[in-house]
């Protein structure tokens, strides 16, 4: 079965972590529109992908593939108050990558081989992107008066709510972001393709605005399956209900249809709504304990990877 599974950061993460205990064939397709940290300070001195959300993938694949020592150095981040501070090991690595090879599709698929992994991790597209969006709330004197605020750090952390999100190529370059076509080319030889968790404006919503990627998502015969958040994004959505995230990604995306909504039992206090906004986009809600019991706020690999199998096993049905 060839999965694909599109978002970014810990996320993603949690998904690729849960989908390689259902099939080796994954591929990530991961948001390049980060400019927080180390990804943003090697994005704005060397003007490459921000490798953050790649180096994160990465790290779940080799997990996953027995390869723990090399998720450990990616993930490693240096200490200290020099040049590298802050740095994370794998973000040096695929910028180093990137300069040599020229070619992004081209050092992601070296530095899988480097790590000996068998996942593919893709870019959404192959230039840097920026998010901008409009935020109500930041006025004192008009809380409804629309503001624009443009980065993902800046998205991601607003005191403000955000409405809406649009996407851009970086430099004020006016034209659509372009997706990238080994990306297009997953998601339309999939079996199956995931969208979240994550952050849902900055991560997970980022992939629908992208035209060619999107066109991709509407025309694929794979079964579609959005994974829910466990709890509302301080920032970003606070106090969003689960369905109000549905709600949002149909607002992003109205042509777009899924299959199954994924989400945990004990995170969603009305699920009569929360089916009604699935249905909306054409899937069914599948509840279950997907929490992990120990870490608030994480998806269980295995309680996910078992909703997985019961959400392909009924498209399939």
């Amino acid at each position: 079965m060839r999965a694909v599974a599109l978002g970014g950061g810990h996320g993603l993460h949690a998904t690729l972590t849960a989908l390689r205990r259902v099939t080796r064939e994954v591929t990530a397709v991961v948001t390049v529109a980060d400019d927080g940290g180390s990804s943003g300070r090697l994005r704005r001195e060397l003007g490459l992908l921000p490798p953050g959300d790649l180096r994160q993938a990465f790290a779940a694949f080799a997990a996953e593939d027995g390869g723990q020592l090399w998720a450990e150095v990616f993930q490693h981040r240096f200490g200290g108050d020099g040049a590298l501070a802050g740095h994370a090991v794998g973000n040096l690595l695929l910028a180093g990558l990137f300069e040599v090879l020229g070619d992004p599709v081209a050092a992601l698929d070296e530095a899988s081989r480097l790590m000996g992994i068998s996942g593919r991790v893709l870019p959404m597209s192959p230039e840097p992107l920026e998010i901008e969006a409009e935020v109500i709330g930041l006025d004192s004197e008009d809380p409804d008066a629309i503001r624009r605020i443009r980065g993902q750090v800046a998205v991601a952390s607003t005191p403000g709510q955000v409405q809406r999100i649009s996407l851009h190529p970086a430099g004020g370059v006016e034209r659509p972001p372009r997706g990238c076509a080994e990306a297009i080319d997953a998601v339309l030889g999939a079996d199956v393709v995931f969208l979240g968790p994550g952050s849902w404006f900055t991560s997970v919503l980022p992939h629908l605005l992208v035209p060619d990627l999107l066109d991709a998502l509407e025309r694929t015969t794979a079964a579609k399956v959005v994974v829910l958040n466990l709890i509302p994004q301080p920032g970003e959505t606070a106090g969003f209900s689960p369905e109000r995230h549905l709600d949002v990604l149909f607002e992003h995306a109205p042509a777009l249809r899924v299959d199954a909504v994924i989400a945990d039992r004990d995170s969603v206090p009305d699920p009569a709504s929360l089916r009604r906004a699935a249905r909306r986009l054409g899937a069914h809600a599948l509840l279950g304990a997907v929490a992990d019991p120990v870490v608030a706020g994480r998806h269980d690999p295995g309680a996910l990877a078992r909703c997985v199998r019961e959400a392909i096993g009924e498209h399939r049905g």
